[in-house]
């Protein structure tokens, strides 16, 4: 059997090594039009921010590891310029010397990734304008910072990149402006994105929300109302869509969201041909729709079943309930499932509440942890979350994550055997208070 397999970050790697675990005699061919693979690219901002200064742990391995280790031939520089299902080939460009050939395969894994969204602003392809979403994009950043020592930055988004980069550049020396359509924070709500706004400013960040951007020009950025945010630099963090071009030049189907669309086993509708990472639609486990949630840990998850179905062990993929997590400052925010705001639009009734505890005692430097829960009043199951504190949050999280993964109720969380000492929790975490609370309002 002859796989081949077309990227060559999470996704794809995830499938080549799945695909080896189960057939130790299988061709696994991966094309990658980058020059850089299967790198830590959440790992971006705190390299730029010099958190830590080895590149060689943010792109730890190279195509020789994957043959060495696993017998995998890795092409990078290499683009796939067409796709023939009914031969059962593609066409490849090698980009260093220009040749052109083709390739045959049994199954073939479409593993493009995504690319940044680059909105409609007149001056958006400024030399002083950057989008963080590889490794190259990085490495332009890092460049103009050491050449320009710029003074003043500006972020046009509030997704994971553009708050997190709100951070570095402050820590850099710079000062930051941040500008969101709406609120801050994709996904979360007002009263909870209001915390995050907060603690922006608290450290410097000049926040501006339900801020249109007009223009960006030689000396900064454009609003909605006509005045300008000044700013020697510019990142573009409105979010991301799918690359699906070349999927879709051969028929395979895109879903609701314009992602491709697969079915549990990551197959596409076309016969042998399968798809996995951030350039496929995904479902909701709550909910069941359509959602496009581009993330690393689905990338990886959805490669692996992708690779687990092609060498004959049959697994499923189970949907997500789109988890994110991010420090900003040394606040951490968290969020799981469906908003307050999301459930409302998707036609539940509603039923939420805020609490605030302390991570742990006092005593022992216990700080704020704010739990947000939203459950549906009909069924009474949970629908998602939202966590914002100091310590502790991904602990929190990760319970609740686990606990609407498998439908539990607001009173559920108070009959876990949570872990406590003094050190780390309280005798009754802020997951019993926030469960209990919210089972009061649900009974009544």
């Amino acid at each position: 059997m002859r796989t081949i397999i077309i990227g060559a970050v999470a996704a794809g790697t995830s499938a080549a090594t799945e695909i080896r675990r189960n057939d130790k005699q299988a061709e696994i061919v991966i094309y990658e039009r980058d020059k850089y693979i299967s790198y830590a690219g959440c790992g971006m901002p705190y390299y730029i921010g010099k958190e830590f200064d080895d590149f060689n742990e943010l792109v730890p391995r190279d195509p020789n590891f994957f043959k060495t280790k696993s017998n995998i031939d890795v092409f990078t520089e290499h683009k796939v310029l067409a796709i023939d299902p009914n031969e059962k080939t593609v066409s490849i460009k090698n980009l260093v010397t220009g040749e052109i050939f083709q390739d045959k395969y049994d199954s073939l894994v479409i593993a493009t990734g995504a690319m940044a969204g680059i909105p409609d602003i007149e001056g958006a392809h400024r030399k002083n304008v950057f989008i963080l979403r590889n490794i190259n994009h990085m490495n332009e950043i890092n460049t103009f910072i050491e050449n320009e020592s710029p003074k003043k930055a500006a972020i046009i988004g509030t997704g994971f990149i553009g708050l997190e980069m709100c951070e570095i550049f402050r820590k850099i020396g710079m000062d930051v402006s941040l500008i969101a359509r709406s609120s801050v924070s994709k996904g979360i709500d007002r009263d909870m994105s209001a915390f995050i706004e907060e603690h922006l400013r608290e450290n410097g960040v000049i926040v501006y929300t339900d801020t249109a951007t007009k223009e960006i020009t030689d000396k900064g950025v454009v609003v909605g109302d006509g005045s300008l945010v000044e700013a020697d630099i510019v990142l573009l963090a409105t979010g991301i869509k799918p690359n699906v071009e070349l999927a879709k030049s051969i028929g395979v189907e895109l879903g609701k969201t314009g992602a491709i669309k697969t079915d549990k086993h990551m197959r596409t509708n076309i016969p042998d041909i399968y798809s996995c990472g951030d350039c496929i639609e995904v479902y909701n486990s709550v909910t069941g729709m359509p959602v496009y949630k581009p993330l690393g840990s689905t990338a990886n998850k959805t490669g692996t079943i992708a690779g687990s179905n092609i060498s004959g062990r049959t697994e499923e993929f189970r949907g997500v309930l789109g988890t994110g997590i991010y420090r900003i400052f040394d606040m951490t925010v968290g969020q799981t499932g469906l908003s307050e705001e999301e459930a409302r639009k998707q036609g539940f009734e509603v039923v939420a509440i805020i609490d605030k505890k302390v991570n742990k005692p006092e005593y022992m430097g216990g700080k704020p942890i704010i739990i947000k829960i939203a459950a549906d009043k009909k069924t009474g199951k949970m629908l998602g979350a939202q966590v914002i504190g100091y310590e502790g949050v991904d602990k929190r999280l990760d319970v609740l994550v686990t606990a609407i993964t498998f439908g539990a109720r607001p009173g559920d969380l108070v009959h876990l055997d949570l872990a406590y000492t003094p050190p780390y929790s309280i005798p009754r975490d802020p997951v019993y208070y926030a469960g209990a609370k919210l089972q009061l309002e649900l009974d009544k």
